[in-house]
């Protein structure tokens, strides 16, 4: 079974008589994977990003960066709109240190919402902060906790879909930024009526699918999650095949160098 690991918030939290901050995601999310075939592993932001993604990312199949709060604009080199969430640089240098440590293994990497902004700031693009200025709408964020509906337009022949098939697609979508300036090397798969983008990926045999909206909010259509299960698997067993086993036994002179050192 292929192990996904899927990124969480860290964040104060009350249940009973704690108040803490605490390591955090939408359920959602966890039965999205789990029933797609794979183990869930959650992810929260940890110190040392670098270090810690490279020693977390040995024991990964696949990786998802989930929704959340915005990614700061001075990553990008904008000045921070007056409606921006406040900076959580803990999980943007979390979330970066675990994206490109996952592309140089060659892990299979979904991003959902927030996740899809932070991989296109992690490839040079940036962000439109407040969707209702540049595009005059609320129609993506209207508030209260409740997601909206929109119709995406798919583009034929690209990866994405492969997985939900060309043309229009209902998505719920819960977000006031999107993508403005494209990352490099990334291709645009769908977008709304209004041009904006709702999913890119990066063409050729590595897997990099993100998308605007929020799948795990519907149950009824795991097409997404089981796409990247099965290239989760797919790595899995490559991995296997060339002996670079996730949490493998070392060998026995591996072991003594290593006591040697």
């Amino acid at each position: 079974m292929p192990v996904v690991g899927l990124t969480t918030y860290l964040e104060r939290a009350k249940q009973g008589v704690w108040d803490v901050r605490a390591s955090f995601l939408p359920e959602q999310y966890v039965d999205a994977v789990t029933a797609s075939g794979a183990a869930a592993v959650l992810l929260p932001p940890q110190p040392s990003p670098e270090r810690s993604a490279e020693a977390v990312l040995d024991g990964l199949d696949g990786l998802i960066l989930t929704g959340g709060i915005d990614v700061q604009p001075e990553l990008y080199g904008a000045k921070r709109h007056p409606l921006t969430d406040p900076a959580r640089p803990d999980r943007d240098a979390w979330e970066l240190a675990l994206v490109r440590g996952a592309r140089r293994r060659g892990i299979p990497v979904f991003g959902i919402c927030r996740g899809l902004q932070l991989i296109n700031v992690a490839l040079g693009g940036t962000l439109h902060q407040h969707l209702p200025d540049a595009y005059g709408t609320e129609r993506y964020r209207i508030g209260g906790g409740v997601f909206a509906e929109n119709t995406v337009v798919v583009d034929d022949g690209t990866r994405l879909a492969g997985l939900v098939g060309a043309g229009d697609l209902g998505v719920h979508s819960y977000h006031h930024q999107g993508v403005d300036r494209l990352g490099e090397g990334l291709t645009v798969t769908a977008r709304t009526d209004d041009g904006l983008v709702q999913a890119f990926e990066v063409p050729g045999d590595e897997y990099l699918v993100a998308v605007q909206w929020h799948p795990e909010e519907n149950a009824a259509d795991r097409r997404l999650f089981l796409g990247l299960v099965a290239a989760a698997s797919g790595h899995r067993a490559a991995r296997a095949a060339s002996g670079h086993r996730a949490g493998r036994i070392p060998s026995a002179a591996s072991a003594r160098a290593g006591a040697d050192a």
